[in-house]
């Protein structure tokens, strides 16, 4: 159970899916939900990124929106993908320990699937629950750059008019 006693999991903050064009995705997904604007990062740039335990390659590109009180995340992964599109991709949390949420996600049978930072310095992980959750579960520390970066796109959503879904950072 996510958020239950004991749990690093709170409140998810993202909700993420894979997708195969990042760009009709976000503008498709804002017509029918109404999420949005959505701000599009090509290839993310990480510093590292261990895959499946082994130092590893993570390619991928995001577009973020808002979609009411959480954010929405579009993956699109270019190197090998952990979830193929299309598809709910992984649940999103800020912990307190990342290390420590990593560890009690092991002791769930939910292992690492990926441990990540970018070229920002914030690390991240995924962990797959896909067996019992049906998706991962992405972890990160907060940091003032990521909750800067969360209230700038639930600001922009707050000020659309529902035209320019798509806009490139």
């Amino acid at each position: 159970m996510i958020g239950g006693s004991g749990s690093p999991l709170r409140r998810p903050v993202q909700i993420a899916y894979a997708v195969t064009d990042l760009r009709i995705a976000a503008a498709s997904f804002a017509a029918s939900t109404g999420a949005g604007p959505f701000f599009v990062i090509d290839h993310v740039a990480l510093s590292s990124a261990r895959v499946g335990g082994t130092d590893g390659v993570f390619d991928h590109s995001s577009a973020y929106g808002q979609w009411g009180e959480v954010m929405v995340e579009l993956v699109e992964e270019h190197s090998q993908p952990i979830i193929d599109p299309p598809g709910l991709h992984h649940l999103a949390f800020m912990v307190d320990d990342l290390d420590a949420a990593v560890a009690w996600c092991a002791d769930r049978r939910w292992p690492e699937a990926l441990f990540a930072r970018t070229t920002g310095g914030q690390d991240f992980a995924f962990c797959d629950a896909r067996h019992e959750l049906g998706h991962l579960v992405e972890m990160y520390e907060p940091s003032a750059r990521l909750t800067g970066f969360y209230a700038m796109v639930a600001a922009a959503a707050a000020d659309w008019a529902g035209t320019d879904a798509v806009r490139t950072l």
